[in-house]
């Protein structure tokens, strides 16, 4: 098995373990509170929000940190901090005694992550061009699909093993994941013998900066939109079903379905990219997750908006590897990390606005206004990479293929 394909496999599930570190307290930090002490309900509430949304937005703050340090020490080093580090920390929130110390557990975990950064810049400097869009599509799966199952596990762990094996377990396949890494990535890393810059600096020797700023822009709308329905999918579920038993297994459903959608279409898409162009993907598929936002709005029965949150799915996958792609070739190797790590940081914050944004678009203006205002985002995001990236590659291709 070539080396790069060995990396692709380890990186891929210990992304997918991380993903799920992240996001699997969801369902159960509100029953954890309140096994921790608190009983007012408007006070779990508040501290849940804040607890769950305190380490994406550290995330944010430390990811292009950790970028930098890949771009110096290499992205191994990285990894084994970073997936190290997340298992005993997640570990250590089993033992935690009050809401306090579970909130600075919570915190340092955002501190400490930087997995997902060093894998993405990992796999695009040790993969070949030929592979690098499949590469980086199966990879983006990882991500994706371990944020959006993420809930539905830890459910499953705290309603079968109860609440504090939720971090334990997580803990522990992380564990998993630096040792598969320890023993199993290897990585031909070369430090630079330039000087090493500040992001000031950096961003200002970057060549094709408005691609870049698109990129980032592009990359937090996509995830502001997979999140906006987080806080209203169970409301509408409730809605659409008319009392119907199993509300939170259909909710799951309706949210996970993009993931298992993403799945099954990132390689493909990422592979596509390799043959027709980044840029086109991306287009046509900010296109189409835009259009199908829309009928989600005006669906009658909890499949139809299953069977749309899939065909989303399909559309988000061809997002995520193509603004990975396009970044790794408007960016010098030697600064592939910063970027990856400050395109990631828009995720987290994509995730956190998202989950804000649904939230209060439903409060103030209805569940229906979530789906249309999300589609205009995604729309007008996709006639912004029409005029800045796509109509730019298209034509410098052409003038290659003329001389």
């Amino acid at each position: 098995m070539p080396i790069w394909k060995r990396n692709l496999i380890v990186c891929w599930f210990g992304t997918l373990v991380t993903s799920i570190g992240m996001s699997q307290i969801a369902p159960v930090l509100p029953l954890y509170i309140k096994h921790l002490g608190v009983d007012n309900a408007a006070h779990v509430a508040q501290l849940a929000g804040l607890t769950f949304g305190i380490t994406f937005v550290v995330s944010a703050i430390f990811s292009p940190i950790w970028g930098q340090a890949a771009d110096r020490f290499g992205r191994k080093p990285m990894l084994l901090r970073a997936s190290f580090g997340m298992a005993i920390i997640i570990g250590c929130m089993g033992f935690t005694h009050n809401v306090y110390e579970l909130m600075a557990l919570r915190t340092l975990q955002g501190v400490v992550t930087g997995f997902a950064t060093a894998c993405t810049a990992l796999i695009a400097t040790q993969t070949d061009e030929s592979h690098a869009g499949w590469a980086l599509g199966t990879l983006s799966t990882g991500a994706i699909t371990g944020s959006l199952l993420g809930p539905l596990v830890g459910g499953l762990i705290a309603e079968h093993f109860g609440l504090q094996n939720v971090f334990f377990m997580t803990g522990g396949l992380l564990f998993v994941a630096f040792a598969l890494t320890a023993l199993f990535v290897k990585e031909n890393f070369m430090k630079s013998a330039k000087k090493v810059r500040t992001t000031k600096e950096v961003w200002q020797v970057l060549p094709n900066k408005n691609f870049i700023l698109t990129m980032f822009v592009t990359f937090f709308t996509i995830t502001l939109a997979l999140y906006s329905v987080e806080p209203i999918i169970t409301v509408y579920m409730q809605q659409l079903s008319a009392g119907a038993s199993h509300i939170a297994l259909l909710s799951g459903l309706a949210f996970s379905a993009s993931g298992l959608a993403s799945i099954i279409a990132a390689p493909r898409l990422g592979k596509l990219s390799d043959k027709i162009g980044a840029q086109r993907v991306i287009f046509v598929a900010l296109i189409v997750a835009g259009i199908v936002f829309i009928p989600q709005a005006f669906v009658s029965h909890p499949w139809e908006l299953i069977a749309l949150r899939f065909i989303l799915g399909l559309a988000i996958a061809g997002l995520n590897p193509s603004v990975n792609i396009l970044i790794k070739k408007m960016t010098p190797p030697e600064f592939t990390g910063r970027v990856f790590g400050i395109t990631n940081s828009a995720g987290y914050l994509g995730i956190f606005a998202g989950s804000v944004f649904g939230g209060q678009i439903a409060a103030f203006l209805g569940i229906q206004y979530v789906f249309f205002i999300t589609s205009a985002l995604l729309l007008t995001n996709a006639t912004w990479v029409y005029f800045k990236v796509y109509k730019k590659l298209n034509t410098q291709n052409q003038l290659l293929k003329e001389h």
